[in-house]
């Protein structure tokens, strides 16, 4: 078996052997664009070696076979000179996981090299900088030291371009070495291929650290992908005044706005960019025009071939542009949904591709709340803006100060909403990154460690906050003179940068942008489904509409509990016994407090479930086991025919008194057996005729008998949460939680997991559902409660179920899902 293959000979489309670096530096050879020569140890290669804990046969072999060829394509010799080659060894998984693995910069650096580069550069300064570089990455990376200091670099600093090569590299490689052995007893070998081989394992064994694997735990990687080596010849950044590395993006990540975005850092090699210790310049300003010009037109022939907003690093050496990596990029929600609504009119992307570029999580970070306006610009006027970085990943959060990421885990763990402020951000404060609702650091650009991970997370992040100090012993972060202890509240402003002692309140969440409405309306043309929207109050009703739904449902129990007279009616279900007119203070309760929501709903589509004593929420709102206790035929679904007939009543009267067209019906729970639904449809035809009736499906048994049930009701839901739970055989609210079932599904005690995916139990319950059905799909609803999944709506679309109801923010995240689902292929 061949584990490794050069860029001219791998196929760019096997991303999963070659990884997502590692093909896109294949492509762009391929392509004829001008990057380093290299070849890639394939993703196999990894997985043997985390399987064996030992290298696979043959692959050193194959390693040194490949470096062969490289030395003539590059024209340079690996460990001597008269030209040195020098490689880079990058991990590249077949999913982006940015900053979580390691890389090893300036390798092939012995003592015979370092003198043949200095020579051939005319320049021993920058080449002790090279041997300092290499040893202290190739210490951390692979020997797992410690940064050797302030020493080092000053060693290095005092270097002068034409000093004697051989002793300046003596010196410090044995300053570095002492650093080494002093921290860890550990040395770095001095021969260049043993240094490439531990520098391949390394990597491997990279992929298994605990910072990789919390990053993979929380995007939902697999763990058993394994990352793929890339073995590349040095480009110098750091080589003179006229080189430099950026990252460069073909349209901005933050908002989506069209045009080339980046930073470039003159005099620097790559790693300096992107982890942050430095805050580079603007790639537009830094650039020289005719090396600004080529990336351009690099950049647009690569968005156009690849469809995609891309990321790309690049290196200038002595005014020579080098393509160093490409991938897919991280981009907050606000620029996921602006830059596939783009993409889809200029006709870059096709209405499928267009919405598969947007997540359903991207969508509900859209709407999330904000700030509002006025308190902003008032705590602007009392003096507390802190301080003002860069704003790297929208959003508007508050919470409590906190300068440390185990301390902000534990915060964040106990319920605190939590800021991580850090001076820098590094992989290994990933855990406290993931806990933060947001995150501030001092230093480092909007493609530093800190920003591409807070866009990764979706989380607030202000970056190069330069007049902020971070103290995380003293626990005390200072700007100009003024003292923030950790624990105290800050709000901050992922988009403005902006960075304020105290906390704000949020407001409602913004109108869908002119992009989301653009996409959601090609998603909706293409399921053709109606989605109804929960409500409970009137000022809701403005909000679902604006969403995109068709109608609205909403529940007796939730309108009175939202209204505050919950009371009144445990009252009455408490102080009534038998009789026709027992229960008249219930139907006046929902006369008084359904009109204004009638009126507000206008001429839609109105579901209305019936109070419901069964569900686990009765057991304290509606003090369930007294009132069950009292009167135990309410646990069954007809057992008081008067409470149905009250809320018909009452619902009947509010139509009337809020001059509402509305079209509205109410749904009892639990419906199981078609003799249910035709008394319940009889008791409808004695009430009036201003409000049907209809069932909701809770149980495997009403499942089965749903063609029967159907033709007896005018309107039947499906509760899909509830049957997923009951064939599963647990509460139906612990599909709302993350515990149990997280720790449930790590111990692998279930094949799937009921909160994201249709048991096949219950897809087969389905197909009996579905026989239900009108040509449209449209007789049968199906409520989903809670976070919608992307892949039960796509299993229900299949099933050809085209009517849903959902929570209120779930509504957009439904229409995209549906949309992907019709276009799906």
């Amino acid at each position: 078996m061949t584990f490794t293959l050069t860029f001219t000979d791998a196929d760019p489309a096997d991303v999963d052997r070659l990884g997502g670096k590692g093909a896109g530096l294949a492509r762009m050879t391929q392509d004829g664009l001008r990057v380093p020569p290299g070849y890639i140890v394939s993703t196999d290669a990894c997985r043997h070696y985390l399987a064996a804990g030992a290298m696979p046969d043959g692959l050193v072999d194959e390693v040194f076979d490949r470096l062969a060829a490289l030395e003539t394509a590059s024209g340079k010799t690996f460990g001597t000179g008269p030209l040195p080659l020098l490689l880079s060894v990058r991990s590249g998984a077949p999913i982006s996981m940015p900053g979580m693995m390691d890389t090893v910069l300036n390798l092939g650096l012995g003592r015979e090299a370092a003198i043949a580069m200095a020579t051939a550069t005319h320049d021993v300064r920058f080449t002790a900088d090279l041997v300092a570089r290499f040893h202290a990455m190739y210490a951390e990376t692979v020997l797992g030291a410690l940064d050797p200091g302030d020493g080092i670099a000053d060693l290095v600093a005092a270097v002068s371009a034409d000093d004697d090569p051989g002793a300046v590299h003596d010196r410090v490689w044995a300053a570095c070495e002492k650093a080494l052995d002093d921290d860890c007893g550990e040395s770095v070998p001095d021969d260049p291929r043993a240094q490439l081989v531990g520098a391949v394992e390394a990597v491997f064994r990279s992929w298994n650290t605990r910072r990789a694997r919390t990053y993979r735990d929380h995007h939902k990687i697999p763990h058993d992908l394994g990352t793929a080596v890339v073995v590349q010849a040095m480009v110098f950044g750091n080589l003179s005044s006229d080189s430099g590395s950026g990252v460069v993006f073909t349209r901005n990540p933050v908002t989506g706005e069209p045009g080339l975005f980046g930073e470039y850092l003159a005099h620097s090699q790559g790693e300096d960019v992107v982890a942050g210790t430095r805050t580079p310049d603007p790639v537009a300003t830094a650039l020289a025009p005719e090396v600004l010009d080529e990336l351009r037109t690099t950049c647009a022939e690569l968005e156009r071939r690849q469809g995609d907003v891309l990321d790309i690093e690049f290196t200038v050496e002595r005014s020579t542009l080098w393509l160093l990596q490409v991938r897919s990029a991280k981009r907050t929600p606000e620029a996921a949904v602006r830059i596939a609504s783009d993409l889809l009119t200029e006709g870059a992307l096709t209405p499928g591709a267009a919405l598969r570029a947007v997540s359903s999580e991207q969508v509900r970070q859209v709407q999330r709340p904000g700030f509002a306006d006025g308190d902003v610009e008032a705590a602007r006027e009392d003096g507390r803006l802190l301080t003002t970085g860069i704003g790297a990943c929208p959003g508007q959060v508050s919470g409590e100060l906190v300068l440390d990421p185990d301390r902000a885990k534990e915060a964040a763990d106990a319920g605190t909403a939590v800021i991580l402020a850090r001076a820098v951000t590094s992989p290994a404060d990933l855990h406290g990154m993931i806990a933060a609702q947001g995150i501030v650091t001092a230093t480092g650009g909007s493609t530093s460690h800190a920003a591409v991970v807070a866009r990764a997370l979706g989380t607030a992040c202000v970056v190069g906050a330069s007049a902020m100090t971070v103290d995380p012993e003293a626990r005390v972060l200072a700007v100009d003179g003024r003292s923030i202890a950790e624990g105290e509240p800050v709000s901050l402003d992922g988009a403005t940068g902006e960075l304020f002692t105290g906390s704000f309140a949020t407001s409602t969440p913004a109108s869908a942008t002119g992009s989301m409405s653009a996409l959601l309306a090609v998603a909706a043309d293409a399921a053709r489904c109606e989605v109804l929207c929960r409500v409970t109050l009137p000022g809701d009703v403005a909000g679902a509409r604006e969403a995109g739904a068709h109608g609205l449902v909403t529940a007796v129990d939730d309108v009175l509990a939202a209204t505050g007279h919950l009371d009144g009616l445990v009252e009455g279900l408490l102080g009534h016994g038998a009789g026709r007119d027992g229960f008249g203070a219930i139907a006046a309760l929902v006369e008084a407090e359904f009109t204004p929501l009638l009126a507000a709903a206008g001429d839609v589509e109105v579901g209305v479930r019936a109070i419901d004593l069964v569900a686990d929420e009765a057991r304290e709102l509606l003090q369930q086991t007294a009132v069950t206790t009292r009167h135990p035929e309410l646990s069954v679904p007809l057992g008081r025919p008067e409470l149905v007939r009250a809320q018909l009543e009452g619902l009947g009267r509010a139509v009337l008194a809020s001059g509402s067209r509305a079209r509205v019906h109410l749904a009892v729970r639990h419906i199981s057996d078609p003799m249910e639904a035709r008394a319940l449809t009889a008791l409808a035809e004695e009430t009036g005729p201003d409000v049907t009736v209809g069932t909701y499906l809770t149980s495997p048994r009403a499942a089965y008998g749903a063609v029967d049930i159907a033709a007896a009701s005018a309107v039947v839901w499906l509760e899909v949460r509830t049957l997923q739970a009951a064939m599963f055989g647990i509460p139906a609210r612990q599909l709302l939680t993350a515990e149990p079932l997280d720790g449930y599904l790590r111990r692998g005690l279930l094949s799937c997991d009921p909160r994201t995916t249709l048991d096949p139990s219950v897809q087969v319950l389905l197909t009996e559902v579905a026989r239900a059905t009108d040509d449209s799909g449209r007789r049968i609803g199906m409520r989903l409660s809670g976070e919608v999944s992307d892949t039960v709506a796509a299993q229900l679309y299949a099933s050809g179920f085209r009517r849903f109801a959902v929570d209120a923010a779930q509504t957009r995240p439904l229409v995209l899902a549906l949309g992907k689902a019709a276009l799906a292929g």
